[in-house]
């Protein structure tokens, strides 16, 4: 019976999953932590927001990117998606030119097995996913390995350097994090119909769970910007107010639902294309295998309040075993500043984000030329916790 329980097929895996799927989406909706980005009369974001984040531990933010910025988004991604390895390791694309990123130290291309869940059960990301999701045996015209997500993201797409300096974005991040908030990374995830693999259940952090100073915030949060509209067959789901919790005996929940990785209390985060998702790096989240027929491209990236990165010793990222100290912070946010000029130069109507740690240091982080050069590499400075 194992062997038959392994050969689970794509079409089985969405049809058992229908029922859990709709009931999600009706508990989703009655949350009432979605809507248009909105500030007070004074330019900050407004408190219902902020209330309903606090409450449940994300929000969906709707019609927050245009389509002519969503454009420009896919564009960059087909790029990168043209222009990537042939198979992984190689040094050229599949029309023979140079991959990208091939200069970059950091890989830009993540490969996995279609409808695999690569972290579920395992050691990998420090343990924090210790359940494993369903794996649907995928097509016979499966591809043996497909791109699962996309780093590098402020250097390899001009679009996505540009997001990360969007104005309503950054008001949000300092209004959770405080106005001397911190970047943590940026990545694409890249959900392919009939083929995305799951991310096994899981909180984000893993610095600071034991300590004095917990919180609900301490781990600081993500945003998801959706480049297209993710239904609930694709997109990512949360339990609600597990931010509120501490660390969670994950494995235990999953087996105390028979086993089961549709756990009955999660909510989908479905959306339209154009809206970001803010979700809270300790609430516990997964997404299941894309056996829908709809492309879900995710673009993420997280911030820090700096109070909990300063003195630490970083996980989950490149360069993990240095300690978090000025310089290094500092370098690392210079990304948001440089994102704000090349935001500034590329939308010329919007109103430019103040961002504290680099106010009177406008001219010092122009977008050019040299600037991009700056940017090499970037992503070994991530600040993961």
């Amino acid at each position: 019976m194992a062997e038959a329980e392994t050969l689970l097929s794509a079409a089985q895996h969405a049809a058992d999953m229908a029922d859990y799927v709709e009931a999600g989406r009706q508990r989703a909706l009655a949350l009432g932590n979605r809507g248009p980005l909105r500030f007070t009369r004074d330019g900050k974001v407004h408190p219902d927001i902020l209330e309903a984040y606090w409450a449940t531990g994300f929000y969906v933010l709707e019609g927050v990117i245009g389509e002519a910025e969503l454009a420009e988004l896919r564009a960059g991604v087909d790029e990168m998606l043209e222009r990537a390895p042939v198979a992984p390791g190689a040094a050229v694309d599949a029309r023979g030119r140079p991959a990208l990123g091939l200069g970059i130290k950091r890989d830009s291309y993540l490969w996995v097995k279609p409808l695999a869940d690569p972290v579920g059960g395992t050691a990998a990301n420090g343990g924090r996913h210790p359940a494993k999701m369903a794996e649907p045996t995928p097509g016979d015209d499966a591809p043996e390995r497909v791109i699962y997500m996309l780093f590098n993201i402020c250097e390899n797409m001009d679009g996505g350097l540009r997001v990360y300096g969007h104005p309503g974005l950054l008001a949000v991040a300092q209004a959770i994090n405080g106005p001397d908030f911190v970047p943590y990374n940026d990545a694409m995830f890249v959900k392919q119909p009939g083929l995305g693999a799951s991310v096994a259940w899981h909180q984000d952090g893993l610095t600071h769970w034991n300590s004095p100073h917990w919180d609900e915030g301490i781990h600081g949060f993500n945003f998801q910007v959706q480049l297209y509209r993710c239904t609930p067959a694709n997109c990512l789901w949360v339990v609600p107010g597990t931010h509120k919790l501490g660390k969670i005996d994950i494995k235990k929940r999953v087996d105390d639902n028979g086993g089961s990785d549709r756990l009955p209390d999660a909510v989908p985060l479905f959306c339209e294309a154009g809206a970001v998702t803010v979700v809270n790096r300790q609430a516990l989240h997964g997404s299941f295998a894309n056996t829908s027929p709809d492309l879900r491209v995710s673009y993420t990236f997280g911030f820090h309040r700096r109070a909990s990165v300063e003195g630490q010793r970083g996980v989950l990222v490149v360069g993990a075993d240095h300690v978090y100290d000025d310089e290094r912070i500092f370098r690392r946010s210079s990304v948001i500043a440089l994102a704000i000029d090349a935001r500034a130069q590329h939308f010329t109507q919007e109103q430019r984000f103040v961002y504290r740690p680099f106010a009177g240091l406008e001219d010092h982080y122009r977008w050019n030329d040299e600037a991009r050069s700056r940017l090499h590499d970037y992503s070994l400075l991530d600040l993961g916790i």
